[in-house]
């Protein structure tokens, strides 16, 4: 039910109005060192591959700086890392909710500037958002499409407006938003990136040092007079921060491993298992371990670029996916290590695990026809094999759906009405990934179906990516506690075949863009887990995708010279919570003793 009254002004937001974790007088997170000592550096890979040709992270065009985003641009709201989507007032000092929410105000905190000295103001907060919707990425029009206005009303107050109804989400995704100073943007091109020239922040860091396209280094500002705010006590301690940009994981892996720098979010469950081992990581200097348990993990997998015709038959993708052998993978190349996806929203209450009760059934009725049948009767589980690598009953299962499908033997191959072969190509622009495809592909050719694997630099894998130009390539979907707008960018019909959105599923289906709106729209916990669950089973039972895997946390591998916080975050690395211990590496037994001898 939706809110029908105005609630008072708050320092901070909750989803449907719960109350937050932390009351107005807390004095840090629970899961900071509030006395952790500033001063040292780290130095980190990006989560970019290939090097970085502008510094924005907020357009579509080329590679920005993702640390540019709460480093060097401080947002309106700080999100914690404790509770699944609240967020507590840093530039903004104030939140307000009007009636029935159909707007939002905030009320800009007197003492905040921008590094050089200028006072932020509404009019920066009005003109980062238009700037954001008119030139930067797809993805703010799309989450921002219920934004009916932006009034300034006074030099600290801005309001949005809202149309009706929205996401229940969409206050705290436009308190999430970085705040710009005006007059030093309004002479850059923006919506090209604006290049290497150092822009003003209004965050912890100003950029001291750009090597172009190859790594940005941060310099922490001691001016910055938000640093002593609740929400920032036990962050950001390093004086220095570096990003180092590599073109290749394998070349990233190598250079860590050689003290080329200090931190890596390893994507690559073999090398995360095997690519590390070594007397470093046996006594400690290298650590290695998942961070953020409770975070939940992208959802991975192996994509049908369903404008395909050799796609369009559920029945065809549903055996593809028959033969990807998961078990025998995990097995060989990634110690049984990791988990399989079953759910475009795996670890998270939003999976569908059960069948759908009465609510939920009220939602999926007037789809039937348009939905799979089992949606309504059966719980979704990812083909499951034995783990030895002969997948023989599976492969005569596959055979069956795609001879009902029209796909007949002929020599070795299988071939349709018009004789053309079952064959398709995998765009592939990461190494590693061939040692999950190639099992695949041995799978796939005992059967007569033939598998190419086309490797791409960076550089032409974004750009067929952007042109929709390939058969299945491999993504992984962020997963949030809390859905809202950026659903549409997965798989709305309206981003299908937008260059910019994440739609790479190409999926055009009213039956999802249905559930969409109801999801997006959900006003309260329990219709939008309804919403969940549903959107999940259509998702699912048409098989759009071969479910890949996930691990228990964030994989990362750093060396062992920084002090954490004894209670970390739950739902984040927490790597802005962490503190310089030492300036070279330590033993397990050196940081335990250092430690110890902390005062």
């Amino acid at each position: 039910m939706a809110l029908t009254t105005q609630a008072a002004p708050s320092h901070a937001l909750t989803v449907y109005g719960e109350a937050p974790r932390y009351p107005a007088n807390f004095s840090h997170f629970d899961y900071v060192d509030p006395h952790a000592p500033k001063g040292g550096s780290l130095r980190r890979s990006a989560i970019e591959i290939g090097q970085f040709d502008h510094i924005l992270p907020y357009i579509d065009k080329g590679t920005g700086v993702s640390e540019v985003d709460g480093w060097l641009y401080a947002p309106l709201a700080v999100r914690s890392f404790d509770e699944p989507y609240t967020v507590y007032g840093l530039i903004a000092r104030r939140m307000e909710r009007g009636p029935d929410d159909a707007w939002l105000r905030f009320e800009i905190d007197p003492r905040a500037t921008f590094a050089d000295g200028t006072p932020v103001r509404a009019e920066d907060v009005r003109f980062t958002f238009e700037l954001l919707m008119s030139q930067g990425s797809l993805k703010y029009r799309t989450q921002f499409a219920e934004v009916a206005g932006v009034t300034v009303e006074g030099p600290r107050s801005v309001r949005f407006d809202f149309k009706q109804p929205h996401g229940r989400t969409l206050p705290l995704d436009l308190a999430s938003l970085p705040v710009l100073p005006e007059h030093d943007w309004q002479a850059r091109d923006f919506a090209n990136g604006a290049g290497f020239e150092k822009p003003v922040g209004s965050g912890p860091y100003r950029i001291s040092r750009i090597d172009n396209g190859r790594s940005i280094t941060f310099e922490r500002d001691p001016n910055w007079w938000a640093r002593d705010l609740p929400v920032n006590r036990g962050r950001f301690n390093f004086q220095r921060l570096r990003v180092e940009y590599f073109g290749d994981t394998e070349v990233a892996r190598q250079v860590l491993k050689g003290g080329g720098y200090d931190y890596n979010r390893e994507f690559s469950a073999t090398a995360y298992t095997l690519g590390y081992n070594g007397a470093q990581l046996d006594d400690g200097r290298l650590q290695r371990a998942h961070l953020g348990p409770a975070k939940p993990q992208n959802a991975q997998g192996f994509v049908f670029n369903l404008d395909k015709p050799v796609f369009r038959d559920r029945r065809v993708r549903q055996a593809l996916a028959m033969l990807w052998d998961f078990e025998w993978s995990n097995r060989q190349m990634m110690r049984n290590l990791y988990i399989r996806q079953q759910s475009l929203y795996s670890n998270t209450p939003l999976a569908a695990r059960e069948l759908p009760d009465a609510e939920e059934l009220k939602l999926l009725e007037p789809l039937r026809g348009q939905i799979p049948d089992e949606v309504f009767s059966q719980v979704f589980t990812a083909p499951v094999t034995d783990g030895s690598g002969i997948i023989r009953k599976q492969q005569l299962q596959a055979l069956e759906l795609l001879q009902a499908a029209g796909w007949r033997p002929e020599g070795d191959r299988l071939v349709n009405a018009e004789g053309t072969p079952l064959s398709f190509t995998f765009l592939n622009g990461q190494s590693g990934l061939e040692r999950l495809l190639l099992p695949w592909k041995r799978n796939l050719a005992q059967i007569g179906i033939e598998l190419n694997i086309r490797n791409v630099d960076s550089a032409q894998y974004i750009t067929r990516l952007m042109a929709r130009d390939y058969d299945m390539v491999v993504t992984g979907y962020p997963v949030t506690l809390s859905p809202g707008s950026e659903q549409y960018n997965y798989f709305g019909s309206a981003a299908a075949n937008d260059p910019g959105s994440n739609n790479l599923m190409v999926l055009k289906d009213p039956a999802v863009d249905h559930l969409l709106d109801g999801l997006v729209r959900a006003s309260t916990q329990a219709d939008m887990l309804r919403h969940a669950h549903a959107l999940d089973r259509v998702l699912q039972w048409n098989y759009y995708w071969i479910p890949n895997y996930y691990p228990p946390g964030s994989s990362t591998v750093w060396w062992n010279r920084f002090g954490l916080p004894k209670v970390q975050a739950a739902y984040d690395e927490g790597l802005d919570t962490w503190w310089e211990v030492s300036p070279t590496a330590l033993t397990d037994q050196q940081m335990a003793e250092r430690l110890k001898a902390k005062p």
